[in-house]
């Protein structure tokens, strides 16, 4: 059987490797003579897995873990599809590749693999990935990968590689994913990528690449993921991906990027992912991303920036996920930063070690977030009004200097009140502790398990006290406005007061004169005007009542007592 196999791939070899062919083969029948000679009885496990390695006929799968093979092993089934050969130390892949012509998957990863020859791969033409990773190539040509006509994954990440010729992926026209991050590259030819018209992802990251490689991409119309970050471009060209009107995924961390323009993300309007990490930025570029208007994710860690203004992200109304962590020199959030973002579902700003001030309504005014990391800044308090909590999740406060007080006792309820919520019909993962930092009687201790007494509160619930004073201003000014009222209308009420009570005082009096005269005398009286030149006016009623007691005093002997002695 492998003698057949053999022949059938010296017939399909080309003329000069015929030779080089003979020869491996006439050595694997030595060996095969040798095995079934000296070991009978184990003969066939030899031939089919070497030491170390796990092979399985029915799968057709060969894994080999770590040991000290430094040569593809021969012996192998034929037939096999998926082979892995990692953490060994082969050096150099050689014409026994032409034995595996069915395979399918091919992983010689973390290798010392450091040369390729030519038409290495002529006879997988139905393989579809190939991991070359942490090898130490240094060099490809446009033959290294002739016959790889199926491949749609070549990762070469982690080598030595420091140049791309013309070409030199020429002979993998299917090819969707190329990894080249990890190497030393500083020249890409502009006819490199000539023919990846397939090509989904590309990775040139943590490379020597000084500027955006703009001619060199232009043949990608179908790149949908870039990743070109941990270069050296300072500044990025006028319309620099253009030419990439399907990208939907941008990284461009650790670009050494001091600043960005309106015209360097023009034509990315399908942009979904963008990743500005790790760069020199002094600012948020709010009218420099503005361009992005279907931009979903958004990483802007690690700048130079001081603080986040109001209307920061103006324009990113689809804005889903925002990262800002590790920026040293951040010390505030104000106000209505995210205002814009109102479908936001996730905050993440963390490892800030400067930042001490969020803004009272920073972050309020996002009725979809579902989850805000504010771990490890600087923060020591909260304000109520920060957040609304409508649908969140998860709150991450852990590693910030908390200051246990009675100003944070709505936090405090708010943990333990949402311990047990459900949304959307399902129980919500359990909160994140808050821990505090002082005062010191209350270091290292759970917020949630503090008592409003602990905390320092004279009153237990601060919404109550919110209420109560609520009503005492309303009492307030209801009793304000009342004595204003009665202030303004004071003589109308004398006047009727004083008409009451007038009316009620004649009442009486004819009453009781009734009771003390006859009708006639009742009805005599009349009022009369007063004596001409002034004076007291005496009413007739009056006289007449003088006259008639003065004269039964006077019948009786009763001195009467003149009227300007009284």
């Amino acid at each position: 059987m492998r003698a057949q196999v053999i022949s059938r791939q010296i017939a399909r070899g080309s003329p000069r490797n015929t030779m080089l062919t003979l020869s491996v083969s006439i050595v694997f029948v030595l060996v095969m003579v040798t095995a079934v000679v000296v070991f009978p009885v184990e003969a066939a496990g030899l031939t089919n897995c070497p030491p170390g390695c796990q092979c399985d006929d029915d799968t057709l799968v060969v894994t080999c873990g770590e040991g000290q093979l430094d040569v593809l092993p021969i012996v192998l089934n034929p037939s096999i599809q998926r082979l892995v050969i990692k953490n060994n130390k082969i050096k150099t892949i050689d014409s026994s590749m032409q034995f595996y012509a069915d395979l399918t998957f091919l992983d010689l990863s973390y290798n010392h693999l450091f040369n390729m020859p030519p038409r290495t791969f002529a006879y997988q033409r139905k393989l579809t990935e190939l991991h070359l990773n942490h090898n130490k190539v240094g060099s490809i040509t446009n033959k290294t990968f002739v016959g790889l006509v199926t491949l749609t994954v070549l990762n070469l990440r982690g080598n030595f590689l420091d140049e791309l010729p013309e070409g030199v992926f020429s002979g993998v026209p299917k090819l969707e994913e190329l990894n080249l991050g990890q190497n030393r590259i500083a020249k890409i030819d502009p006819k490199a990528f000539v023919g990846l018209t397939n090509l989904r992802v590309l990775y040139l990251d943590d490379n020597t690449i000084s500027a955006v490689p703009s001619p060199a991409l232009h043949p990608l119309r179908a790149l949908g993921e870039l990743y070109i970050g941990l270069n050296s471009f300072a500044a990025i060209p006028k319309e620099a991906f253009a030419m990439l009107t399907g990208l939907n995924r941008l990284d461009l961390q650790g670009a050494a990027l001091l600043n960005v323009t309106r015209d360097s993300f023009r034509g990315l309007e399908r942009l979904r992912t963008l990743d500005l990490s790790d760069n020199r930025l002094s600012r948020i570029p709010t009218a420099e991303l503005a361009v992005l208007e279907r931009l979903e994710e958004l990483a802007l860690g690690q700048n130079d920036f001081e603080s986040i203004p109001a209307n920061a992200f103006a324009g990113l109304s689809n804005l889903r996920l925002l990262d800002i962590s590790g920026s040293l020199k951040l010390t505030r959030i104000e106000g209505g930063a995210f205002a814009h973002n109102t479908n936001l579902e996730e905050i993440v700003i963390a490892s800030n070690k400067a930042l001490t001030d969020i803004q009272e309504g920073a972050l309020s005014g996002l009725p979809h977030l579902r989850r805000i990391v504010l771990k490890d800044n600087a923060l020591t308090t909260l304000t109520d009004g920060m957040l609304s909590w409508n649908e969140l999740v998860e709150l991450d406060l852990s590693e910030n200097p908390i200051m246990c007080d009675c100003q944070i006792l709505w936090l405090r309820n708010l943990l333990v009140s949402r311990s047990n919520v459900t949304v959307a019909g399902q129980s919500t993962p359990p909160q994140i502790p808050v821990v505090c930092a002082a005062p010191d009687r209350l270091r290292d201790q759970a917020l949630q398990s503090l008592s409003p007494e602990l905390l320092g509160c004279t009153h237990p619930d601060r919404q109550q006290q919110a209420i109560i004073c609520v009503v005492l201003v309303s009492a307030a000014a209801v009793l304000t406005a009342l004595a204003l009222v009665i202030y303004k209308c004071r003589r109308r009420i004398q006047e009727v007061v004083k008409g009451s009570w007038g009316s009620n005082g004649i009442g009486r009096k004819e009453r009781e004169y009734q009771k003390t005269f006859s009708e006639e005398d009742y009805s005599a009286r009349h009022p009369h005007p007063g004596p001409p030149g002034g004076g007291l006016a005496i009413h007739p009623t009056t006289l007449n009542n003088y006259q008639i007691n003065n004269h039964h005093h006077h019948s009786h002997g009763i001195r009467h007592i003149p009227v300007t002695e009284l």
